[in-house]
């Protein structure tokens, strides 16, 4: 499974059986940035639906390499997730992953109004392919 954790939403991907290719799934809304525990439960939810083994985890670094404010709160969420799910969370760069799903849809044609519902769940999708690709 692969998340693109966000102040106020997580975008969703599951891979395919054989790990080769990363498929978005959803993204889940939360009322505000500390609201966690059905963010936590919906994902509790999805890794049984979905039989998955392990978490990979968008690291929002900053351009330059350094780890920000929001590199604090994604480990802090990894830390809940771990405990959560009890499943292993790996941390994946994901510098660029949401430009690239910008990209993505305005190629495909999806109305500037309608990218905010995909963007999310691309950019999980983006960042588990790239996890994917390294182990593959």
């Amino acid at each position: 499974m692969g998340l693109d954790y966000g102040s106020v939403t997580v975008g969703v991907a599951i891979s395919d059986s054989m790990h080769l290719t990363a498929q978005p799934v959803e993204v889940i809304q939360r009322k505000s940035e500390n609201k966690l525990r059905r963010t936590l439960a919906r994902i509790e939810e999805l890794v049984e639906e979905f039989e998955v083994g392990l978490v990979v985890l968008g690291l929002p670094k900053n351009m330059n390499n350094t780890e920000g404010e929001r590199v604090e709160r994604v480990k802090e969420f990894r830390d809940k997730l771990t405990v959560r799910t009890g499943l292993e969370v790996v941390l994946w760069d994901e510098r660029l992953s949401t430009v690239s799903a910008m990209d993505v849809l305005k190629e495909g044609g999806v109305r500037r109004e309608n990218r905010k519902q995909f963007v999310d769940k691309l950019a999980a999708s983006i960042i588990l392919q790239g996890y994917l690709d390294s182990i593959n």
